[in-house]
């Protein structure tokens, strides 16, 4: 691959090399002639680690002589994720080309050498930014022998304008120079500016990869999930009409008997279990958090995708973990809502030490996995390392923004929703669950109700992994909006078809049942991030590997909770309907 020529036309579908660039807009100023266009370097770190950043000046590279120019956090996610610019000296102007120039030079003693071998051995990439925009170059190539090592010391830019904006950057490196110890190595660069006819609005498209998210195989998962809906949907729709019609008919020949007349020992399968089925859940203080969590993560995921949709944030930088954090503290009344009326309807009364599960239940699983993480990215002198203002922002954004709206939203579910009102009334004595063939036991129905759900989403989930872990834009928002729908038909129906064979089982404990069997979708997927890891990536390192599977850990399990929550929304309405239409005594 070329080492040297970084242009965003080096996507390519299946495989991104070294050299490849994109550019991420934040904000862009309008330039008058002159006037001063800062280049700031951001991180450097090996090319298959991306996760895995420094400094950039954590490598013995110089800076040119220009005034140092103070950089800050601009937004929150782009503090969490380890955005570090710092300037680069280089005197570079709106429209004004600068020949070769000499703009600094490395005195090369044997620790500065071993620094910069090391990184050429580890295919070391460096990023830099120009008006928001970053480019990507690689530090360095080894011979064919693996012997000599070169460093690239002369950075060419050309820069494109439409009007007195920048719409293009581009990065040739050049000068090979060998690494060799007590030397003396100029660092030069040149600047070129070119007019474009890309517009503004447009100045992101070219680095997008239509060809790879928009692949045939992304369109036949689309399809195959919708016929599984389709097919899911039916057997629901199937399994409700038989049921009501039966009792219907039922229903139709019990008045004209006589009491004498009737058929008692009628009454089989999930009809025998009236007066438990709406049993409270065990451990439901728990379960009510874990219900109204699951809420809170699919509003989540709703909004920050629709505002994905709307207002292209993958051109911007940290602004998707930005906006998941706002809305995630502006939804916390929804997880409020839903746990505090769930468990006030299952009789709770310990409803503040619920409240404040429910609320920081997410936070801290996701807080104490990036703490964990952050000792590692310490220990690494990582620009991943999170800084101490950073926590206690984050902390106060729990503490303050999330409770107290989580306070909220539990008073609204206890007041307005908290009542009991089952169509069935509940026996005072649990009634004893019978013996059942082993495929009927929860614990099989379990494991066994994930698989569905899982192979709706599997291919997307290789997108978003690919855009993340690798070197792709994630754009295709409308996919993902596709495949969330899907995803929520198929996780409700699969649970309503276990748990209509539990209770039919004559196991009235569908509660757990439904949610965990949902839930299980999380264990396929964690699942699938290892076999992406081992054969998808060339991932190595303590920090890359913690990184990794710590908060695919985190995403799974916050996939699991929506996923549970949402079946147990679902069959929770359909155990209520089947059971208003059948009237015992």
């Amino acid at each position: 691959y070329c080492n040297r020529c970084f242009t965003a036309h080096n996507v390519k579908a299946h495989a991104v090399t070294p050299s490849s660039v994109f550019l991420v807009l934040v904000f862009s100023l309008q330039y008058t002639d002159k006037e001063e266009v800062v280049l700031w370097m951001n991180t450097v770190g090996p090319y298959h680690n991306r996760q895995e950043t420094y400094k950039y000046f954590s490598l013995p590279f110089c800076a040119g002589s220009k005034k140092t120019i103070s950089h800050y956090h601009e937004t929150l996610g782009e503090a969490l994720q380890g955005v570090e610019l710092e300037f680069s000296g280089l005197d570079i102007k709106f429209k004004d080309e600068v020949m070769q120039t000499t703009y600094c030079e490395i005195d090369l003693d044997k620790a500065k050498r071993d620094a910069f071998v090391y990184a050429i051995k580890n295919h070391y990439w460096y990023q830099m930014y120009i008006d928001d925009l970053p480019i990507w170059g690689i530090v360095g190539e080894a011979d064919e022998n693996g012997e000599d090592h070169y460093l690239w010391t002369y950075k060419k830019l050309e820069i494109g304008y439409n009007g007195n904006r920048i719409v293009d950057v581009n990065l040739t490196s050049e000068g090979k120079v060998r690494l060799m110890a007590n030397t003396r190595i100029a660092m030069s660069y040149s600047v070129k500016w070119k007019k474009s006819d890309v517009k503004f609005e447009d100045r992101f498209d070219k680095y997008l990869d239509p060809s790879f998210f928009q692949h045939r195989i992304h369109w036949f998962s689309i399809f195959n999930s919708f016929m599984m809906v389709i097919f899911l949907v039916g057997l629901v729709s199937m399994i409700l009409m038989r049921t009501l019609r039966k009792d219907y008919a039922r229903y139709s020949k019990e008045e004209e008997m006589d009491d004498m007349d009737r058929d008692l020992g009628d009454e089989y399968g999930w009809k025998q279990v009236h007066g438990d089925v709406f049993r409270p859940s065990s451990h439901p203080l728990i379960f009510s958090s874990l219900i109204g969590s699951g809420c809170q993560i699919f509003s989540v995921s709703l909004i920050v995708i629709i505002v994905a949709m709307v207002e292209d944030l993958y051109t911007e930088r940290g602004s998707m973990l930005s906006t998941a954090i706002f809305v995630y503290a502006a939804t916390s009344p929804v997880n409020g809502y839903f746990g505090g009326s769930l468990y006030a309807k299952q009789g709770g009364r310990r409803w503040i030490k619920q409240m404040f599960i429910g609320a920081f239940m997410i936070p801290a699983m996701v807080c104490g996995t990036a703490f964990f993480i952050n000792f590692i990215a310490i220990y690494y002198h990582a620009s991943r390392a999170i800084p101490f203002g950073t926590m206690v922002a984050v902390c106060c954004i729990c503490f303050f923004v999330i409770l107290p709206l989580n306070l909220v939203g539990t008073i609204l579910g206890r007041n307005l929703s908290g009542q009991p009102n089952f169509p069935c009334r509940v026996n005072a004595v649990p009634r004893p669950i019978p013996e059942k063939k082993w495929f009927m036991e929860p614990a099989v129905i379990v494991c066994l109700g994930g698989i569905l759900p899982f192979g709706s989403i599997f291919i997307e989930m290789y997108f978003i992994f690919t855009s993340f872990w690798a070197y792709k834009i994630y754009y295709v928002y409308g996919f993902m909006m596709l495949v969330l729908v899907i995803l929520c038909i198929v996780t409700v129906c699969v649970t309503i078809v276990c748990t209509y064979f539990l209770l039919n089982a004559e196991d009235y404990r569908w509660q757990w049942t439904s949610f965990l069997s949902a839930a299980s979708t999380a264990v396929y997927v964690y699942m699938y991030s290892f076999y992406y890891y081992f054969f998808k990536t060339k991932m190595y390192g303590l920090f890359q590997t913690s990184f990794y599977f710590g908060y695919m850990a985190v995403f799974s399990t916050a996939l699991g909770i929506m996923c549970g929550a949402i079946g147990y929304m679902g069959t929770s309405a359909f155990v209520r309907k089947i059971y208003t239409n059948v009237k015992i005594d």
